[in-house]
């Protein structure tokens, strides 16, 4: 079941941050799935699912500088394009459904106050887009990755994952608490772990660290 809304006033992101969008201009989309067919240990392979949904929506309009940055941001040319929030309802060690927020920008020309780079469909092509038709294509596209996942390719969607992963094989700062520290992306493990090289090599879990970019 999918529920596409023109408007939001008090949406929100990962770690409680707030997801802004001008009425009628963004796609605003909840998807709610039954996943009883995979453990809870295998949550991550949704947010796969997820992302390259977004990727592959994207890939109809613009054909190179999308970017996945781990673990729920959509970024074009390297500015970020929307984002993924995913909850899950959980039964003992049964999981029961999630419900995949996504909001990405399409028709947004004023991020003016964001503390980020931001970007829209819209001002990389110069296009305006029927946002309502945008998001049945982004629905359909989210069940066809969940579907590719009953049919057992996770393994080749997470290379796909790692292939357009933001920042692999770069040097970035990354934030642990108080230090802030440079190491270099390598990949995503099948579990969802971020890792990385430098002196030593690393493995973090989710909000374990944050970018500073």
């Amino acid at each position: 079941m999918g529920i596409f809304a023109l408007h939001q006033t008090s949406g929100k992101g990962r770690l409680a941050k707030k997801w802004e969008s001008n009425a009628g201009k963004n796609i605003i989309l909840s998807i709610v799935a039954q996943m009883q067919w995979l453990q809870v240990y295998q949550q991550f392979q949704l947010s796969v699912a997820a992302a390259l949904a977004c990727k592959q929506f994207f890939l109809q309009f613009i054909k190179k500088g999308i970017k996945i940055k781990w673990p729920n941001d959509i970024y074009l040319n390297d500015s970020k394009a929307g984002g993924i929030l995913i909850e899950n309802q959980l039964q003992g060690n049964l999981w029961q459904w999630s419900v995949i927020g996504i909001g990405l920008n399409i028709n947004e020309d004023n991020f003016d106050g964001k503390d980020f780079r931001a970007v829209s469909l819209k001002q990389i092509t110069g296009k305006q887009y029927d946002v309502i038709e945008l998001g049945k294509q982004l629905h359909q596209l989210v069940i066809e990755y969940i579907n590719k996942l009953k049919d057992h390719q996770f393994n080749d969607m997470l290379n796909d994952y790692n292939e357009h992963l933001f920042c692999r094989g770069e040097k970035v700062k990354l934030k642990k608490g108080n230090m802030i520290f440079e190491t270099t992306i390598e990949k995503i493990s099948p579990a969802g772990q971020l890792l990385t090289a430098d002196t030593i090599q690393h493995v973090f879990e989710f909000n374990e660290v944050s970018w500073l970019v």
